[in-house]
């Protein structure tokens, strides 16, 4: 999963996929959700195996969301309009099972009273932002939101799961998202997760659709972040997958290096 997604807000104008050794195939599908995949098959051995993708995009980030939610939506909670559960019922369900740490850890900051929707999520996203520390970790698979609690840390793929399950918890539909963050020359702002894939989540709101909160850096809509897949679950985004023949100790490591540039 390398190839952004095209939209209004993000363009893509081309994009060139290179690998070492030379692939005996490779196809493009898009899977359930319509994210662009690549599959590729080999026929031959080799010591390295290399990726290398070049994207040239359009990006037309918003300083701030539009939040022109429906009217019935505006103060939490809401319920979502009947036609529309059906299609969010994946999204609205609770993916993992907890003690009630996540409900405990969101009596900390957030009341049971009506809020305006807009300034609770924002509220959700600065408290993870601000409350857990960033660790970039190369291990596989993704923190539970309680192991992240427990930890006051996590990589942007736990920091993106724990506020996805606290959302729907609240009962707002969320998604998993990969992609890159565009991190600015080194006297600029501070962003965590360049240099590498990054992950967020979206929340569902009606009127607004889909809305970016990447609580690793705290940004709501889509400024600096470049979508390439949305899924219900981060093991449904993982950037690079597969197997191959070999003895056990083959794989001695592999190394990721994301660089976005602006061009004039």
């Amino acid at each position: 999963m390398f190839r952004p997604r095209d939209s209004f807000d993000q363009r893509l104008l081309d994009c060139q996929l290179k690998v070492t050794p030379e692939p005996a195939d490779i196809r493009w599908i898009h899977d359930v959700f319509g994210n662009c995949v690549t599959l590729v098959d080999f026929d031959s051995s080799c010591q390295t195996l290399e990726f290398e993708t070049t994207i040239r995009l359009d990006h037309s980030p918003r300083n701030v969301p539009d939040f022109r939610i429906e009217n019935y939506a505006r103060l939490h909670p809401f319920s979502y309009a009947q036609e529309e559960v059906p299609d969010l019922a994946a999204y609205l369900r609770r993916h993992h099972a907890d003690d009630g740490e996540v409900e405990a850890w969101l009596g900390k900051f957030l009341n049971k009273t009506s809020q305006p929707t807009g300034q609770l999520l924002m509220t959700l996203n600065e408290a993870v932002a601000e409350s857990f520390s960033y660790h970039r970790r190369g291990a596989q698979g993704t923190q539970t939101p309680s192991e992240t609690i427990r930890s006051q840390t996590g990589s942007c793929r736990d920091l993106a799961l724990l506020m996805m399950e606290a959302a729907r918890s609240l009962g707002f539909a969320a998604r998993f998202v990969t992609g890159y963050i565009y991190v600015p020359d080194r006297d600029g702002p501070i962003r965590l997760g360049g240099g590498s894939t990054h992950a967020w989540c979206q929340i569902y709101l009606p009127g607004s659709g889909w809305i970016e909160f990447d609580p690793t850096n705290g940004i709501v809509g889509n400024s600096d972040l470049i979508r390439v897949a949305v899924t219900r679950t981060p093991s449904q985004a993982i950037p690079l997958s597969g197997s191959y023949w070999g003895n056990a100790g083959d794989d001695i490591g592999m190394d990721v290096s994301v660089n976005v540039k602006t061009l004039a």
